[in-house]
């Protein structure tokens, strides 16, 4: 796995620009934990990559930089919640729960908004994001893609599902 980052490290440069190899592979050594993390990120389709330090922090964030909402993680409702409340056609399970299940956060449109600002993604696809109580306790869930040359975050009732919205992930190593 160390070895497949440091190929997609070098291969994505623009990502981390500051950011030295040597810097991230003792991080991970440290954090051995994270590997496994990573793997499984890897392993549903998200391409995980660091895209720099978090805020004022020494810490790095790894996320999902696949191109579009990893394939792994997509047809599924916001949280479990809603899961249990769809009553027609439910799907398999939830973005929340499979995040949580995966040891990793949902991004929020904060880290959403600082991927696209790195390149282009959800081109074809959406994901879902981090979503406030305040949103969530009236239905509500968000999403974000980008379409016309612009990021959108948009809502939908968090037990709505599609086969081209998923969810992105990132840690904190």
């Amino acid at each position: 796995m160390i070895e497949l980052l440091k190929k997609r490290f070098y291969d994505n440069m623009l990502r981390h620009p500051d950011i030295i190899w040597d810097i991230v592979e003792d991080r991970l050594r440290k954090n051995s934990h994270c590997i496994e993390i990573l793997r499984k990120m890897e392993d549903s389709g998200g391409e995980p990559d660091t895209i720099g330090f978090f805020g004022s922090t020494d810490r790095l964030i790894f996320c999902d930089c696949s191109k579009e909402s990893p394939s792994g993680r997509r047809s599924l409702c916001y949280d479990d919640e809603a899961l249990k409340k769809r009553k027609n056609n439910p799907p398999s399970g939830s973005a929340v729960k499979m995040a949580s299940e995966m040891g990793v956060e949902l991004m929020n449109e904060e880290v959403y908004r600082r991927l696209q600002a790195l390149g282009e993604f959800d081109l074809k696809t959406s994901s879902w994001i981090e979503t406030p109580a305040e949103i969530r306790c009236r239905g509500g869930a968000l999403f974000c893609e980008r379409r016309y040359g612009t990021v959108f975050t948009f809502h939908n009732g968090a037990d709505s599902y599609y086969s081209v919205r998923g969810w992105r992930g990132y840690i904190l190593v």
